[in-house]
């Protein structure tokens, strides 16, 4: 008898989308019931354990990412698609945050598996993301009938040169909170346990981002991720200041005891002004060349490049007066470029003044995007029978 009998086989899909990587995976083929669901995906992945030696995922944040894909929820949009970060070290999927860059990956996805008819010379796949309820417009080039793959486009964290896949994200202010500013002001002081105070800057547009001064936590904003992941004194100030302004912006509940790194929302990174560094692959990164230094932290370590939610908070907050990005930007206007470790990403957006809020109608970033692989997940069927589910929820899981 096969091994493969003792198994479920899921149909899995593994695509690169920017600077990270990750599976999709169909509703379809995935049970009803969302326990049982997650802790399928769990297997899949390998997760909960930091290498994720047992499953697919890579064994960081940037590779422990899902997309789970389904028919249009929204009556503008071509396919619906929810993202998941994946916990290396619990036994958890975050449905709170989203990912851009794995989005330009569903929009290629959609685009191959035939969601939308082709024309040229751009195709624009509408995709709508259920962890924000907003539609990103995903345009990917087409000639002669086909998809162009290649071309001159590159992104710094990513090796070699592909077609440009831009991803125009449609009304992000206040995805979470309704307000781009949360708190309604442009920076707040919050006190960590250890007594000391640091003035933050709260934005929600696609994500919601703390912006702290590099020099106030005693970096210059310039290193690179050994410097940041090996210094745990930083991490753990970094993890109290985002925890202390996830409180202030109601995202996260006020209790003793809170687990560190537990809470997707909000995220934190780093900002200085545009100033010289080597970067990851040994190229110097000129102070001309960005208008705002960067690091993004994500799920406590330092994000190799920039996130692509996180670059458009940042391009948010850099054209609100008085916010911190704001005053670290050397002009402030629709497009920014971010110095990250992995060199420089550009992102723009329109923001608007509206009374006491602001108003975000576009903002849109160039990605590149792959298929890696398409085949089977194997999940043995003892996971299920060990968590005592019922023959008709383990029945939901259909064997292809």
């Amino acid at each position: 008898m096969s091994s493969y009998i003792q198994n479920y086989r899921i149909p899995t899909t593994i695509m690169r989308g920017g600077t990270s990587k990750g599976l999709i995976l169909r509703s379809v083929d995935l049970p009803n019931n969302k326990f049982l669901r997650d802790q399928l995906i769990l297997r899949i992945f390998g997760s909960p354990d930091s290498s994720q030696i047992d499953g697919l995922g890579g064994g960081s944040s940037l590779t422990s990412k899902l997309a789970i894909i389904g028919p249009p929820s929204h009556q503008d949009a071509h396919i619906d698609y929810t993202f998941g970060q994946v916990s290396l070290h619990q036994n958890t999927i975050d449905y709170q945050v989203t990912c851009g860059n794995i989005a330009t990956a569903v929009g290629l996805y959609g685009l191959e598996e035939g969601y939308v008819s082709l024309t040229e010379p751009l195709t624009c796949i509408r995709v709508y993301n259920t962890n924000t309820k907003k539609i990103i417009a995903i345009e990917i080039p087409v000639a002669n009938g086909q998809i162009i793959y290649d071309g001159n486009f590159m992104i710094d964290g990513v090796p070699g040169h592909s077609s440009k896949i831009m991803l125009n994200f449609l009304d992000t202010g206040g995805t979470h909170t309704g307000k781009t500013l949360p708190t309604s002001n442009p920076t707040d002081i919050i006190q960590i346990p250890d007594g000391r105070k640091f003035e933050v800057s709260i934005i929600d547009s696609i994500n919601a981002l703390v912006f702290v001064r590099a020099k106030d936590v005693g970096v210059q904003g310039t290193e690179l991720p050994n410097e940041i992941n090996s210094n745990i004194e930083l991490l753990n100030t970094l993890e109290s200041i985002r925890v202390e302004a996830g409180i202030l912006a109601e995202f996260i509940e006020k209790r003793e005891g809170i687990t560190p790194f537990t809470h997707a929302l909000p995220k934190i990174a780093i900002v200085a002004p545009p100033q010289e560094y080597v970067n990851l692959n040994n190229k110097v990164v000129r102070k001309e060349d960005i208008d705002i230094t960067s690091r993004y932290i994500s799920m406590g370590t330092l994000h190799r490049a920039f996130a692509v939610s996180g670059s458009i908070a940042l391009s948010t907050a850099a054209q609100i007066n008085g916010t911190i990005p704001n005053q670290q930007v050397t002009v402030p206007g629709r497009g920014i470029r971010i110095g990250h470790p992995s060199g420089v990403v550009y992102t723009e957006s329109t923001v608007l003044n509206s009374g006491s809020n602001w108003n975000v109608p576009r903002a849109a970033i160039g990605r590149t995007a792959r298929r890696i692989m398409d085949g089977y997940a194997y999940v043995p069927f003892s996971m299920f029978h060990s968590r005592n589910e019922t023959e008709k929820e383990t029945n939901a899981v259909e064997m292809h």
